[in-house]
């Protein structure tokens, strides 16, 4: 009789680590910690009142690290996609508490030999894992999301980067997240600016060019993923027809790799 109490104990225990993970302890703490700058399009991070809170992000990392690779397997493709993207973010503003408060750019904690992306540091479905890892192989990688825009969505701790989101990725809403995060970046003039010679656009859409040259939806190329946003990056009619036409010359602005810290 207790074999058989325990057997159902444990397939409880999987079906409902099977179903959904929480994220909420990751959106208290982010909405606490993440200030959302004027205009709305960016967001900095208070380290400060992060490192005070350090027990709850380690928390939060040690259930990440704790979800078995074979349950993670079965979840459905926007919960997966939400876990990585959170695992990501959370690691990362681990990464820079290891050093903070002297730390002035994500870049100062690589070594000569070794980017900070490709430490090693986390324990993730079975393996140590770099955020590299995460970013290269289990998201963009995997074959299993074909999704340009978590370009958005990752947060590498710098000034350069779309907005570290002010919550967490959750499968539910992950659609319409996707999006928001899509619009308030390129919504950026200091980060994407048309003027009447160019389209300047960050460095991003350069060094992952080939994941916007994917079919995606009905978008075949950055020309057209773009134009699918010309609202945002308030393209007026001669400049859509220029971007359609491969006449609309395109350069990318110098990254700053400063560290997305708010003011003290």
């Amino acid at each position: 009789m207790r074999f058989v109490i325990l057997f159902w104990l444990l397939c409880f225990s999987l079906q409902v680590q099977a179903r959904t993970f929480e994220h909420q302890p990751l959106t208290e703490l982010l909405q606490q910690t993440v200030h959302t700058l004027p205009g709305g399009h960016a967001t900095a991070v208070d380290y400060r009142l992060l490192q005070q809170q350090q027990g709850q992000l380690e928390a939060y990392l040690a259930s990440l690290s704790a979800v078995d690779a074979d349950i993670f397997k079965q979840w459905p493709a926007a919960d997966r996609l939400a876990f990585l993207l959170n695992a990501y973010n959370a690691w990362t503003l681990q990464l820079i508490l290891t050093a903070y408060p002297k730390v002035d750019s994500i870049k100062d904690l690589g070594t000569l030999f070794q980017s900070p992306w490709k430490k090693r540091f986390i324990p993730l479905l079975g393996k140590n894992r770099s955020l590299d890892e995460i970013e290269h192989d289990m998201i963009r990688g995997s074959g299993d999301f074909n999704e340009p825009r978590i370009h958005f969505a990752v947060n590498c701790a710098s000034i350069g980067c779309p907005a570290l989101r002010e919550e967490a990725y959750n499968a539910e809403i992950l659609e319409q997240q996707l999006e928001q995060q899509t619009l308030r970046f390129l919504s950026d003039r200091s980060r994407n600016l048309a003027t009447d010679e160019r389209l300047q656009l960050s460095a991003i859409f350069k060094w992952y060019k080939e994941d916007f040259q994917q079919p995606w939806r009905d978008s075949r190329s950055l020309a057209s993923f773009l134009l699918r946003y010309a609202q945002a990056l308030q393209l007026d009619e001669r400049q859509q027809q220029q971007l359609a036409a491969g006449k609309l010359p395109i350069s990318f602005l110098d990254y700053d790799w400063r560290l997305n810290a708010v003011a003290q």
